[in-house]
């Protein structure tokens, strides 16, 4: 008995530990999970804490993303003026109507009660509205409808019709001043021209727009814009060219052409005391055949002359030309501020010589000649020019050629202006000795010619030429440009003599088609070979007819330059671009009320010339 109860009573106390085990298990299995619970609570409140509060602004920029697009606003460009205040280029605010054909359920209805107000014929209008434009939907209706009609059509709220600003850019005078300004592009930018030059001025600073837009790129029904930065407007320009005094310019040269048969020609005025230029001409005559030189790109607007049209490049900046005759001026002032000559000196003048194997002549055949320095410069004598040359010698001439402004391209920075291709020590030649005092070796640009002879008119200074004189805010406040630089560049008393022997081309040379009644003119014309591209000859008839001179001489005010391309009829600057500066320059004394001089300046005896003799 004792046996069996002990036995019994151990294996009773053997399994009592088990138990307690199971039992606390439970809770320890319970306090796990509990834990495990808490751990991802926690990891789930510290995660929504991070969206909702430290991470909010990037989901929350990420939301709207979807929903919103940022669109670039043009400013309004600004406008281009003539000195005195009339426009000559100016955009106009329009409307831009836009649908999303894939929100139109409709066309017909719409189109029937949108067409009045788009200025869109019913039938082009549906068929517009159905388009669902290269399954994007976006279509354009009219980029250029009225500001009054687009506020309207936005009020009104068809689905799916989105009116936006826009602008287009006018040129209130037709072609006037083309080859100047230039011109914008598709997308509203300058292609050309000023428009291109100033477009970063002109453009101003875009702004931005948000706007809550469907898939296919238009806004959504009902929503609004929000401004995010407002577009800046542009600065204008104030020119400094008289648009009364261009359209002279343009018709009379437009005219010379057409009448020549010449294939382009160049005109400019300038203010003989500030360089502001005044006029600035550059016409082709798309009747004449462009020859072995090619035609002149133009902007395919006839001027008011039939054939005459604006160039795409303006001529007087961007192309260099052998100047001829009106180069003498090089080697005439380089003398006489060397001392070398006066204007009685007297020279013994063959026809005809050879310098470094070149074969050089007068335009017109004579016998030995004793001419003064005056007589000359007025008969246009090539030998007798090159006599004067070899005096000065070539450092004497390449320095006057680069104090007078050639081969330096102006502060005008007129895009794709040249500054001309000039002969230097590097690459001088024997025959250069008479070919550079002629005209023949260098080329440049019309512009450097009138800035030299501009420097006589004003005393001797030389002054940069200008065509922009301020720029025009959009608040209607102007800001007036410095004024430019000038440098001596002849002493007064040289200038002085020169002035009165290129009053003598004028009144007994080769310039008498430049006489103005009332007023005393100085001047020098040209009549210059044109090289063969690309070879060692001259093209067969082909010159640049050239005159440039100034008035009145005894107290000048304005100058001039008239280049004028293969003429047909006739190839003497004297008569060809002398009249042409005679009508233009004519119409500008009066223009700006500049009084006669009241004088007569007598011919010298024995200095009369043909209009021939300047051929170089």
């Amino acid at each position: 008995m004792s046996a069996h109860y002990t036995s019994t009573h151990q294996r009773t106390r053997t399994k009592e530990p088990d138990a307690r085990r199971t039992r606390s298990k439970v809770p320890r299995r319970l306090k796990l999970l509990r834990a495990v619970f808490v751990v991802v609570f926690v990891a789930l409140a510290v995660r929504l804490t991070m969206l909702q509060v430290v991470d909010h602004t990037h989901y929350a920029k990420l939301s709207v993303g979807q929903v919103h697009e940022d669109l670039t606003t043009t400013a309004l460009r600004a406008g281009i003026y003539d000195r005195n205040g009339h426009i000559l280029a100016v955009s106009q605010p329009t409307s831009l109507v836009i649908a999303d054909d894939f929100q139109i359920t409709n066309p017909l209805t719409q189109a029937q009660a949108m067409a009045p107000i788009v200025k869109v014929p019913v039938n082009k209008l549906v068929a517009l509205l159905s388009k669902k434009g290269n399954g994007s939907g976006h279509v354009t209706i009219n980029n250029q409808l009225d500001l009054a009609d687009g506020h309207k059509l936005a009020s009104l709220a068809f689905p799916g019709i989105v009116v936006q600003s826009s602008s287009v850019r006018t040129y209130p005078n037709g072609p006037i001043a083309t080859s100047l300004l230039g011109g914008t592009n598709a997308a509203g930018a300058g292609s050309a021209g000023l428009e291109s030059k100033y477009q970063t001025l002109l453009a101003g600073q875009t702004g931005t727009t948000r706007e809550f837009v469907s898939t296919s790129g238009v806004n959504l029904p009902s929503s609004l814009s929000t401004v995010l930065r407002k577009a800046k407007p542009g600065v204008g320009l104030e020119l400094t060219i008289d648009s009364s005094l261009q359209f002279v310019t343009e018709r009379a040269l437009g005219h010379q052409l057409a009448a020549t048969g010449a294939v382009s020609g160049e005109a400019v005025v300038m203010d003989v005391k500030t360089g502001e230029i005044l006029a600035d001409a550059s016409l082709v005559n798309t009747k004449t055949k462009a020859g072995v030189l090619g035609p002149f790109p133009s902007w395919g607007q006839s001027v008011g002359v039939p054939g005459i049209e604006q160039t795409i490049n303006n001529l007087p900046f961007t192309q260099a030309y052998e100047p001829g005759s009106v180069f003498k001026i090089v080697t005439f002032s380089a003398a006489l501020q060397a001392g070398l000559i006066t204007p009685a000196t007297v020279f013994t003048v063959p026809n005809s010589v050879v310098v470094g194997s070149r074969f050089f002549h007068d335009a017109e055949q004579h016998g030995l000649e004793h001419l003064t320095a005056t007589q000359i410069l007025a008969l246009s004598s090539n030998i007798g020019t090159y006599e004067i040359g070899a005096r000065v010698g070539e450092t004497g001439l390449l320095a006057q050629v680069e104090r007078l402004g050639f081969g330096q391209r102006t502060p005008v920075d007129f895009p794709g202006e040249t500054g001309g291709l000039l002969v230097n020590a590097a690459r001088w030649h024997d025959s250069d000795q008479v070919a550079l005092p002629i005209g023949q070796v260098d080329a440049v640009p019309p512009i450097q010619v009138l800035d030299a002879y501009n420097a006589i008119a004003n005393g001797g200074v030389f002054v940069d030429p200008k065509l922009v004189r301020g720029y025009v805010y959009a608040s209607g406040a102007t800001q007036a440009l410095p004024a430019s630089p000038a440098r001596e560049a002849i002493s007064p008393s040289v200038d002085a003599t020169m002035v009165k022997m290129l009053e003598q081309v004028v009144l007994a040379g080769t310039g008498t088609n430049a006489i103005i009644p009332g007023y005393s003119v100085a001047g020098k014309t040209g009549t210059a070979s044109m090289p063969y591209p690309g070879k060692p000859q001259l093209l067969t008839g082909d010159f640049n007819a050239s005159f440039v001179g100034f008035a009145p001489a005894n107290a000048p005010v304005l100058s001039m330059i008239v280049v004028v391309e293969r003429p047909q009829t006739t190839i003497y600057g004297g008569a060809v671009a002398a009249p042409v500066f005679q009508e233009v320059m004519s119409y500008a004394l009066h223009h700006y009320g500049i009084p006669s001089n009241g004088t007569v300046v007598k011919p010298l005896k024995g200095a009369g010339a043909s209009i021939a003799s300047d051929v170089t």
